[in-house]
Order: structure tokens, then sequence, then C-alpha cells
């Protein structure tokens, strides 16, 4: 069993690690559950810093995240649709800030790290899979870390302490329906 305990560096276990969280797949949800962790988080007292990458940061989640105490929201910007060409430099410039974003977050004194939408970087190449080791490895014994998108590799799967996958099962999209401000985005 692990207890936590409240500690200037960090969401730390008994055994002093900070624990890896990944909220992946294909269903809807995962960015929801990650600002939920944050508003819990920040009920509790602990300083969060939510990043955002492969997003514009114009979203209901962000303009309510930067309005709650204790949470640091960061997102490099407007962020374009990535067409069938492939990713611009724009989409490069993104990632490697949002990426420097999270890095400023465990330098600082901040408990719970959320990465919302870094496992997308992968796919289209925007970062690597070393690019995520890394950050896991600097978090550990030090912050609580996040990481959300549609696929997770093995090897991240494996480091985790907590997996969820999502999936998904129904969805009014496939019938046609556009999404919704305030229910999709």
């Amino acid at each position: 069993m692990v207890y936590y305990t409240r500690r200037r560096c960090g969401l730390i276990s008994d055994e002093g690690l900070g624990l890896l969280h990944i909220y992946y797949g294909e269903g809807v949800g995962k960015t929801t559950r990650a600002v939920g962790l944050a508003v819990r988080a920040a009920g509790e007292g602990l300083k969060v810093n939510f990043v955002q990458f492969m997003k514009s940061g114009n979203s209901g989640e962000a303009r309510l995240l930067n309005s709650l105490n204790n949470v640091k929201y960061s997102c490099p910007g407007h962020h374009p649709f990535i067409l069938s060409r492939g990713p611009d430099k724009v989409h490069f410039e993104h990632a490697k800030r949002a990426l420097g974003y999270a890095y400023e977050a465990v330098n600082s004194d901040f408990q719970l790290l959320i990465c919302d939408e870094i496992l997308n970087t992968l796919i289209f190449g925007l970062l690597t899979k070393k690019d995520l080791l890394d950050l896991v490895q600097i978090c550990r014994g030090r912050i609580e870390l996040v990481m959300t998108g549609r696929d997770a590799f093995e090897e991240l799967i494996k480091l985790a302490d907590y997996v969820t996958e999502f999936v998904l099962r129904k969805h009014p999209y496939y019938r046609g329906a556009k999404a919704r401000k305030g229910i999709e985005f």
C-alpha cells in the first residue's frame, strides 16, 4: 500500500517516487480526467502546472484552469490543424515550447504536472519517445506526472504507475453530429 505525504519536492509515495499517470485511447475523456485531477489537487492545496500540447489554449478548460488558485496553465498559443501533408515548422516549435514549459514546472515548486496531449506529439514526429522518457525520468522523485493522448508506447506503459485506456464504443460524430462547445471542446 502506498501512503502519500505532501512535501515541498512534490507528491511522493513512501518509496520516494513521483508517480506517473497515463490516460490514453480513442475514447473521449482524457483531457476531462486530467482537468478533474488538476481541480482536485488544487482544491487540496497542491500546486499544479497544466501544459497543453497540440492545442491553441482557447478552450473552456483553459479558461477555467486560468481562474483557479494553485494552477498555472501553459500553452504555446495557436496550433493549426496538421494537414495531410504533415506538420509544419509551427507544429514543431509549439511542441518544443510546451516541453520547455513542462521542464520549467519540474524545476519549480509544483507538485503535479499535467502534459495534456503530449502522447499525440509522437504520432506526428513532433517529439520523440526519448523526449517523453527523459521527462518521466526527471519527474521521478520530484513531481507527479500525467500524460494524455491517443496512444501510449509499451515502454512508457511499463514505467507508469497508473494506466487508464479510454475506449470508444459510440460517439455522435459518426452519425454526422458536429462538435459542441462546452461538451466536446
